[in-house]
C-alpha cells in the first residue's frame, strides 16, 4: 500500500494545479488520472482566458501556478478582449496549440519532485469509521492518504449525448468515472446534474477562409504571464462567420431529436455560452449568430468554430455546418455533443473548498458547478493548497473578494450555490478596480509567499519585480526607469486611479471591519435566535456563513435576517 498526504483524482486543469500546488507546499502528492498521456489536455475549446476568466489566469499565475506559462507556451494567436476599456475590465486571451499546451503542463509537473503522476481509476473514496483514509482503486489496490482532492471534471456519471445516440463517457472515447459516483451519491452528499456541449470540429483546409472576416493576433508583444521568456511562436489569424436564416431554418427542423429539448438531458446549462439549439430557440428575433474559426494548433490542421456548440444529429450538424458562408465544402473531423455529470451542491463546501461532511476531502473545479478551465484552475490551485494545509497541520489558505477574482468565485459558490454551471464575469466583483488583471502579482505575490506555494525561480521573479514597483513608484515619471513594460504600465494606472482606489480600500476596511463579526450558523443554534423565520434558518443552514458579511451574501437572506444576526451576535459578546 502506498502512502501520500495528498491524492488528487483527475488530471484536468483542475486537477493539476491542484496536485502541482500540494507538492509546491510541501505535500507528498499522487496524482491519479486514466490516461497519463491525457494530463493537461484541452477538453473543449483551444483558448485561455478572456473577460473575467483572464484575471482569474494571471491571479493563479501569481500563486505559482501551471496555466499562465502553458498557455505562453503554446500561443499562436494573444488577443486583448475590451482594450478600448480601461484595465480593470480588459481580458487577456490566447488561442493555444492544444498538443503544446498538453506537453507544458505535464513538463511543468515532472519538475516538481514530490508528484508522482499515476495511471487508474478511483473507484471510492476510503473511508475508516466514517473518516477518511485515502483511495481505493476499481482494481482494489489502497492508497493511503490524510487529504484526497476530487477534481473528476465531467466525468462524475458523465453521459454523452448527439442525437438520439447516448454512451457514457466524461469526454468522447474515455470512460466516466461511474464507481465514485455512486459512492458520493451514497453517502447522501447534496448533489444534482449539469450539462456542457462542445461543437463539431472542422479541418482547416477545407475552409473558404478568403471570404471570411480575419482577425489577427495582437501586435503588442504581452504574454500572459511575466514568468514567460523567449520569442513567440509563429502567430495565426482567426476568423469570423455568422449563423443565418437557412442555418436556423435547419437547427428549428431538427430540435425534436435535440436531446436538450426531448427531456433526454436534466441538467442545466451555461448561460453565458449556451448551445447554437438554445440560441435560436431562445432568439428568435436574432438572423444571425457570430462564430469565431480558432485554429487548433501550428502542425494540425483542425479548426474549433466557437459559438456552435451542439448536441444535434450528425445529419443535421452536416446540413447546418453547409449552411454557414465559409463553411459550405467544411469537413467534419469531429462531430459535437453534449455532457451530463453529477455535481456537488458547492454549498456543502468551505471557502478552502473543503466538504464540511468529510473532512479530509475537498472538490474543485466542475465538480463544484463551474464552467471553464480557468474557474477549474483557480478552484484547483486553492484546494491544493488547503488540501496540503490539512495533510501536514499548515495554516488554511483563502483569498477573499476583496483580494482577488479567485476569492469571489469562491464566496459566489459557497454562500449562494448555482442553478446552471458558474462563469466567472467582471460584475461579479464589487471591487474590480483594484483587481486588475495586470496587478494580480503585486496583490496576490506576499500571500502566496507566506502560505508557502511559490518554487525559488518564481520567489527570486518577485523579488525582482518588487524592486522595480518601489523604483517605479517613487518616480516622477515612471517611463524614465530601466524597468519592465508591464511594470510601467501598472504603476502608471495606479497613479491615475490612485483617489478612487484609496476610497475603495477604505471601504475594504470598513466591510472587513463591521462584517467580521462571527456568527454561528449551525441549524441548532440558528434555530435559538428570535426573529429568524424557517426560511431564513434553512437558507442560513445551507450555505452556512461564518461572518455577517458573509451571511450578507447568502442569496435571500433580508435585511430582517441580517438585523436580528446583528442583534443576537452583539448580546453575545
Amino acid at each position: 500500500m502506498k502512502q501520500f498526504d495528498v491524492v488528487v483524482v483527475g488530471g484536468g486543469h483542475a486537477g493539476t494545479e491542484a496536485a502541482a500546488a500540494a507538492a509546491r507546499r510541501g505535500a507528498r502528492v499522487a496524482l491519479v488520472t486514466q490516461s497519463a498521456a491525457h494530463v493537461g489536455t484541452m477538453s473543449c475549446n483551444p483558448s485561455i482566458g478572456g473577460l473575467g476568466k483572464g484575471h482569474l489566469v494571471r491571479e493563479v499565475d501569481a500563486l505559482d501556478g501551471l496555466m499562465a506559462i502553458a498557455a505562453d507556451d503554446a500561443a499562436l494567436h494573444y488577443r486583448m478582449l475590451n482594450r478600448s476599456k480601461g484595465l480593470a475590465v480588459q481580458g487577456p486571451r490566447v488561442q493555444a496549440d492544444r498538443q503544446r499546451y498538453r506537453a507544458s503542463i505535464q513538463r511543468q509537473l515532472r519538475h516538481l519532485s514530490n508528484l508522482e503522476v499515476i495511471e487508474g481509476e478511483v473507484g471510492q473514496l476510503w473511508l475508516d469509521k466514517d473518516e477518511l483514509a485515502g483511495v481505493i482503486f476499481s482494481d482494489g489496490a489502497h492508497f493511503a492518504a490524510r487529504a484526497v482532492v476530487l477534481a473528476t471534471g465531467t466525468f462524475l456519471a458523465g453521459r454523452i449525448y448527439r442525437g438520439n445516440d447516448r454512451e457514457a463517457g466524461g469526454r468522447v472515447g474515455e470512460r466516466p468515472a461511474a464507481l465514485l459516483a455512486e459512492q458520493l451519491r451514497a453517502l447522501a452528499l447534496p448533489m444534482g446534474r449539469l450539462k456542457t456541449g462542445t461543437p463539431p470540429r472542422l479541418d482547416g483546409r477545407t475552409i473558404d477562409w478568403a471570404v471570411l472576416e480575419p482577425q489577427p493576433s495582437d501586435d503588442e508583444p504581452w504574454r500572459m504571464s511575466p514568468m514567460a521568456s523567449g520569442p513567440r511562436l509563429p502567430q495565426l489569424a482567426c476568423a469570423i462567420t455568422r449563423t443565418n436564416t437557412r442555418t436556423h431554418e435547419i437547427i428549428s427542423a431538427h430540435l425534436d431529436t435535440s436531446p436538450l429539448f426531448s427531456g433526454a438531458i436534466e441538467g442545466g446549462g451555461p448561460r453565458y455560452c449556451p448551445s447554437i439549439e438554445d440560441k435560436v430557440h431562445r432568439f428568435a428575433d436574432r438572423d444571425g449568430h457570430q462564430i469565431f474559426l480558432e485554429p487548433e494548433g501550428l502542425d494540425d490542421h483542425v479548426v474549433y468554430p466557437n459559438g456552435i456548440s451542439t448536441s444535434l444529429s450528425i445529419e443535421a450538424q452536416q446540413a447546418m455546418i453547409q449552411s454557414i458562408a465559409g463553411l459550405e465544402r467544411a469537413a467534419i473531423t469531429q462531430w459535437g455533443y453534449a455532457v451530463e455529470y453529477d455535481y456537488i451542491d458547492p454549498r456543502s463546501l468551505d471557502h478552502r473548498l473543503a466538504l464540511r461532511a468529510l473532512p479530509g476531502v475537498f472538490c474543485a473545479g466542475q465538480l463544484n458547478g463551474t464552467t471553464g478551465y480557468e474557474e477549474a484552475a483557480a478552484q484547483g490551485v486553492i484546494a491544493g493548497l488547503n488540501a496540503a494545509a490539512h495533510a501536514l497541520d499548515t495554516a488554511a489558505a483563502i483569498i477573499d473578494r476583496a483580494t482577488g477574482y479567485i476569492g469571489v468565485m469562491i464566496d459566489d459558490l459557497v454562500l449562494q450555490g448555482v442553478s446552471e454551471p458558474y462563469r466567472m464575469l467582471t460584475a461579479r466583483a464589487e471591487y474590480r478596480l483594484a483587481l486588475r488583471a495586470d496587478n494580480a502579482e503585486a496583490r496576490l505575490s506576499d500571500w502566496a509567499n507566506e502560505v508557502g506555494c511559490l518554487g525559488d525561480t518564481r520567489k527570486a521573479h518577485v523579488e525582482r519585480r518588487m524592486a522595480q514597483r518601489a523604483s517605479l513608484r517613487v518616480a516622477p515619471d515612471p517611463a524614465t526607469v530601466d524597468a519592465d513594460p508591464d511594470l510601467i504600465r501598472e504603476v502608471e494606472e495606479d497613479r491615475r486611479y490612485a483617489p478612487y482606489l484609496e476610497r475603495q480600500a477604505q471601504e475594504i476596511e470598513r466591510m472587513r471591519r463591521d462584517g467580521g463579526i462571527a456568527i454561528d450558523s449551525a441549524p441548532a443554534a440558528l434555530a435559538a435566535i428570535p426573529g429568524l423565520s424557517t426560511e431564513m434558518i434553512e437558507r442560513l443552514g445551507q450555505s452556512r456563513p461564518g461572518t455577517l458579511d458573509e451571511a450578507s451574501r447568502v442569496r435571500g437572506v433580508t435585511p430582517a435576517a441580517l438585523a436580528a444576526l446583528w442583534l443576537h451576535s452583539r448580546r453575545k459578546t
